[in-house]
């Protein structure tokens, strides 16, 4: 305990001081805790909470500061926190948020709960949500948020200037570097930084300094493309409009850069094997386990298939057991060249520059390829197993079992994800397991096939 006279120790952010104001129903101790946290421990402690817990924080805390700390969740938690809350209360946060961070939620709770809290909502902002959930996700209005300011073009800069300031607090967290020019039908005419706002004659008006004709992006627009424009112009944000050129919000590049995180996060699960969305580990045990069976059962019977082609030729496998060492060393390479071409495939498709189409130029590519690396590993492999053995004709099986694998394996690898893409299937969950399976079961029957053929010259 400190003495009377020295100074108050701060407190510390722990996940247990967090759980005894939560307990207690103090939301002025939560608020306190929430405060002199930092950032790290704050999401780390809230994330540990359980979902009981994570509810009845949000309910105790404001609207605004609830709404925060939505913002700090990983996303499934923040959905299961929603789901849990009575829908005028999670109504009240969700009111809060940004319009595409609304969006982004109410799209991924369950239907039910979905609509229990866009009932409790104003007319304008459930017409807002349900014009953002029409998006797919890849699509530029699913990242586009409909907090901007747009003045009408005959708007002088006495009046812009008045509306800034009437409206201030509102506007307070706009991105406001650039306002937006509308002519009477809200069709995009120009767009006007702050600076020449600042700048011009009171009397003038907006469209006397804005700059025409801007640079814009369509809500349908592929993700992509968007990329593509910020890569091109290096702004801030670009003005969103629909087909008629009506502006329906702004897509800021830091929306960009989140949603391509999210995307290589999801494809880089999918990839190890977790489907079905994000998983963490307070999630409940039976939805992960369901989660990873689904995959793993599914690989149990690729990989009987693959099996299947040492059983067929078992006596082979007996009478040179040497064979049995360089099977995987010939399966494993060959996954290796194929999974080389299926991440060049996968990039290929996420910049825009192939698609389904393209099968044939990258099937000449990828063979091209395969036929020199495939003759270059065959070599050092068939090299090995002489040397190792003393037997020319095993070099020779070896070597050209892995040169044509090889080639097998870069054209399947560089095909898959673009027969897949073509069929609308997911590239990044399927592509792995098919490689792999053709690439062992191909070797294993390469292998053993060209012994069984020279079984005389191995024994």
């Amino acid at each position: 305990m400190s003495p009377p006279d020295a100074p108050p120790t701060e407190p510390v952010a722990d996940r247990a001081s967090l759980i005894e104001a939560i307990e207690a129903g103090s939301a002025a101790d939560c608020q306190a805790w929430l405060e002199q946290a930092s950032s790290d421990d704050a999401i780390h402690a809230l994330a540990q909470l359980g979902d009981a817990e994570r509810s009845a924080l949000l309910s105790l805390l404001s609207p605004e500061l609830a709404a925060e700390v939505l913002d700090l969740l990983p996303r499934s938690q923040a959905v299961d926190a929603l789901e849990e809350l009575d829908a005028p209360i999670a109504a009240n946060i969700v009111e809060e948020l940004w319009s595409d961070e609304r969006a982004d939620l109410i799209r991924e709770l369950d239907a039910e709960d979905a609509e229990a809290i866009l009932t409790e909502l104003d007319e304008a902002t459930v017409a807002d949500i349900r014009k953002l959930t029409s998006y797919d996700d890849d699509e530029a209005g699913s990242l586009m948020h409909t907090e901007y300011l747009a003045f009408a073009d005959h708007t002088s800069i006495r009046e812009l200037l008045s509306e800034l300031e009437r409206g201030a607090e509102e506007y307070a967290g706009y991105n406001i570097q650039y306002t937006y020019v509308v002519d009477a039908a809200n069709r995009l005419v120009g767009v006007l930084p702050l600076r020449n706002v600042v700048l011009a004659r009171r009397t003038a008006s907006v469209r006397d300094v804005m700059i025409a004709d801007p640079i814009d992006v369509t809500d349908r627009a592929s993700l992509d493309d968007v990329r593509a424009l910020f890569k091109e112009h290096p702004f801030l944000g670009l003005p969103v409009v629909d087909t008629d050129r009506r502006l329906v919000g702004v897509i800021e590049a830091g929306d960009v850069a989140r949603a391509e995180v999210e995307q290589a996060d999801a494809r880089y699960r999918q990839a190890q094997g977790i489907i079905g969305g994000e998983e963490l580990r307070s999630m409940p045990l039976a939805v992960r386990c369901r989660r990873r069976l689904a995959w793993l059962s599914m690989n149990i019977g690729l990989n009987i298939l693959a099996a299947s082609a040492i059983a067929i030729h078992q006596d082979t496998l007996e009478a040179v057991i040497a064979l049995a060492v360089f099977l995987p060393i010939i399966s494993d390479m060959s996954g290796c060249s194929g999974n080389q071409a299926v991440a060049v495939t996968m990039r290929e498709l996420t910049i825009g520059v192939t698609r389904p189409r393209d099968a044939l130029r990258v099937l000449v590519k990828e063979g091209s390829l395969g036929v020199i690396n495939g003759v270059a590993l065959g070599f050092l492999i068939g090299l090995v197993a002489y040397l190792w053995k003393g037997n020319l004709v095993l070099g020779a099986v070896v070597g050209s079992a892995l040169a044509l694998n090889t080639l097998i394996a870069v054209c399947v690898g560089g095909l898959i994800p673009l027969l897949l893409k073509r069929f609308k299937a997911d590239p990044a969950l399927a592509s792995g397991p098919i490689l792999t399976t053709l690439t062992d079961l191909c070797g294993f029957v390469i292998v053993l096939s060209l012994a069984s053929m020279v079984l005389q010259h191995l024994t």
